[in-house]
């Protein structure tokens, strides 16, 4: 099984000269905000994999590992990858539209969808597992660490790793200047509006076949991780300087070792600035793929890798449900005037929830916990949805996709609602109060 689950650890480079504090700066702040008019969209889509004759029970690791090997062979544009727990995700190339990235992703989640219904598994559309328990199936050295690095503080980062799927949009950074499409507004929004768009679609409200007390469990999950690589930076004067004093200040989750040897989980509070400084104690210095990795640790909910990276929204239900908050996010940040009244909508929630950083501030918890039962939440929701229906023709969006917004407009925003609404109805409410426990 480990030669289709776990890709090669690139081996560490002995002779590498350590990289400074000065450089690292320079470095996270040159990569990660590429700036410039938005024209391209990405999406990556992760999924639960289930026997459609056995929905409830685990999939056994041999038929996810015989499956995963006749996908590899598939004809795919999109990059498909496996997540800890066995999620499949499929991150699409960049597409110059909407459409273009919608057909895209369809064309291959078709591809996937017949070629695992043929060994008689499916895909499902959770934001967190309703019925199992988290079941780590990827063994290289990295999910060892990470596993272990998460066990410090409970069991949530084992559910995060194993339980958890989402719908993950990507969009341009933006250009410097000012204005609804400039790099820094961009950036605000993202923040501002996240507790709106995990509020609309959240769709994890049972673990363990029960109800948590949460919509989104999900949501809920990636709050109770480590703050330091989980909440939004804080900010500053401006989204470089604050991503890249983030991306120093953040803790080392582990130290990567030669082939198959273990990787070292440093002591708790070794952060990646003490680390480059002075070593921190470990047994060597970090180089620039030491840093490499750092980053790819560091899961906040709105990640810049270039592009700006929207984490926050649950894996949807059906077969194109994920299209509507793709269509819904590109058209609030790449409509300039949607943009504009996205933004005047959800600055004063914002403002109103207090300077903590999301996701474990006010405003998310109540996104997380109430989804659009929450009455400020449903009104932001109701205002952001009627700027992206009204922008959607003029990205070009095509008639089945702005049919497919009008529909969960109608069936959840309009209604105060969310997907996770619907599995509450089906599974009982929760008890008022009841906690997360996962």
């Amino acid at each position: 099984m480990t030669d289709v689950f776990d890709a090669p650890a690139p081996a560490p480079e002995p002779r590498a000269r350590p990289v400074t504090t000065a450089e690292v700066d320079a470095q996270v702040r040159g990569i990660c905000f590429k700036t410039g008019p938005p024209r391209r969209l990405g999406v990556e889509l992760e999924w639960l994999v289930h026997d459609p004759a056995a929905p409830r029970d685990p999939v056994a690791p041999s038929r996810i590992s015989a499956a995963l090997a006749a996908l590899r062979d598939l004809p795919l544009r999109s990059t498909l990858t496996v997540e800890p727990g066995g999620q499949l995700e499929l991150s699409s190339p960049p597409a110059g539209s909407l459409a273009e990235c919608t057909a895209l992703a369809a064309a291959d989640l078709a591809l996937v969808r017949a070629a695992l219904s043929a060994r008689g598994l499916a895909l499902s559309g959770h934001g967190h597992d309703p019925w199992n328990p988290p079941r780590r199936l990827l063994t290289t050295p990295r999910y060892h660490a990470m596993e272990a690095y998460f066990d410090r503080a409970g069991p949530a980062g084992r559910a995060m790793m194993c339980a958890t799927a989402s719908v993950q949009v990507c969009v341009d950074a933006g250009h410097e200047g000012p204005g609804p499409l400039g790099h820094a507004r961009r950036w605000r929004l993202a923040h501002h509006l996240g507790a709106v768009l995990v509020a609309a679609f959240a769709n994890s409200p049972l673990s363990g076949g029960e109800p948590t007390g949460w919509r989104s469990t999900r949501q809920a999950v990636w709050a109770a991780l480590d703050p330091g690589r989980v909440q939004a930076p804080a900010g500053g004067p401006g989204p470089r300087a604050a991503w890249a004093a983030y991306a120093l200040d953040a803790p080392v989750m582990f130290i990567r070792a030669p082939g198959d040897a273990p990787w070292t989980v440093p002591p708790a509070g070794l952060t990646f600035r003490r680390w480059a400084e002075d070593g921190g104690g470990a047994h060597r210095r970090p180089t620039g793929e030491d840093l490499a990795h750092h980053l790819t640790t560091l899961f906040p909910p709105v990640r810049p890798r270039g592009h700006l990276e929207l984490r926050m929204i649950d894996a949807q239900p059906g077969e194109d449900g994920w299209a509507v908050p793709l269509a819904v996010t590109a058209a609030l940040f790449d409509d300039p005037a949607a943009s504009d009244t996205a933004y005047r909508a959800v600055r004063p929630l914002a403002d109103a929830a207090g300077p903590a950083p999301p996701p474990g501030n006010p405003l998310w918890r109540r996104a997380a916990r109430d989804g659009l039962r929450d009455p400020a939440l449903r009104a932001a929701a109701e205002v952001c949805f009627a700027a992206a229906r009204e922008a959607l023709p003029r990205l070009g969006a095509p008639p089945a996709l702005r049919a497919a917004v009008d529909g969960f407009t109608d069936r959840y925003v309009a209604r105060g609602r969310c997907p996770a609404d619907d599995l509450l109805d089906l599974y009982g409410h929760p008890a008022p109060g009841k906690e997360t426990r996962s």
